[in-house]
């Protein structure tokens, strides 16, 4: 913030307006460049509480932990469960820097958030909303879905790619960000 003044009379504080979802997204990709340096495919997570303040924070884990239960998204709402006690999210945004595959977003509609915000989509294993008929309770408590095109999210994961595919083909560069 910064402070314009004529005279020392009058001052006008010039505040930088910033896209909340945005600044959001760029804490989820500092998230995933964790992953990345771990070598593992770099997904990052945050959530959000209805003030605005980001009370959990997850990162793919899935090759050094060994399971498939340590997504980006999955860690975030390990955590959000436990600092709230209780499994029924409402009023909870998830950001997070690659679309959701069947299992995390399964997690995320059965927990109930508001709203989930992604910033690359997955062709392999994303899953759209629109693509799947839901039944019964779920159909009426779906959370909105809003892709918010971030090329950080989709360089990061082209990098990723790229490099797994170099050491795949014997170069055995450690993985590193371009």
């Amino acid at each position: 913030m910064h402070q314009f003044c004529v005279k020392k009379v009058f001052c006008v504080k010039i505040v930088k307006i910033v896209d909340l979802d945005v600044w959001y997204m760029s804490h989820a990709i500092r998230l995933a460049q964790k992953s990345f340096a771990l070598g593992e495919v770099p997904v990052g997570a945050i959530a959000v509480d209805e003030d605005g303040t980001i009370i959990a924070r997850g990162y793919n884990q899935v090759e050094v932990k060994k399971s498939q239960l340590v997504h980006a998204e999955m860690q975030v709402l390990k955590k959000v469960i436990a600092k709230k006690n209780k499994w029924r999210l409402s009023k909870i945004t998830v950001y997070v820097t690659l679309q959701p595959c069947m299992m995390c977003l399964g997690a995320l509609i059965l927990s109930r958030v508001d709203k989930i915000v992604y910033g690359a989509h997955s062709p392999l294993f994303g899953v759209a909303l629109d693509k799947v008929e839901w039944f019964g309770i779920y159909k009426d408590s779906l959370p909105e879905v809003q892709f918010l095109e971030d090329i950080r999210s989709a360089k990061l994961l082209k990098n990723f790619f790229a490099q797994k595919r170099r050491m795949k083909d014997g170069n055995t560069d450690s993985f590193r960000e371009n």
